[in-house]
């Protein structure tokens, strides 16, 4: 699923993505670590896996997913 970086914060890795839909959804450290990046910046497209309703891997929308 693809969806745009509405805010992220280094210090505490997290942030809230936009899916293509408008719905904003928060994520949290454990799935910006699981993915391969160093920062993100609003506006950035990137692919995002979620489980059980909740976002669990943040990558860019360059790089496949797992």
């Amino acid at each position: 699923m693809q969806a745009t970086v509405k805010t992220f914060d280094r210090d505490t890795r997290s942030g809230s993505l936009y899916l293509d839909d408008g719905t904003e959804i928060p994520f949290g450290a454990e799935a910006f670590d699981a993915g391969p990046l160093r920062h993100l910046r609003s506006g950035q497209r990137v692919n995002v896996v979620m489980t059980d309703g909740r976002v669990t891997y943040v990558t860019l929308s360059t790089f496949p997913t797992p």
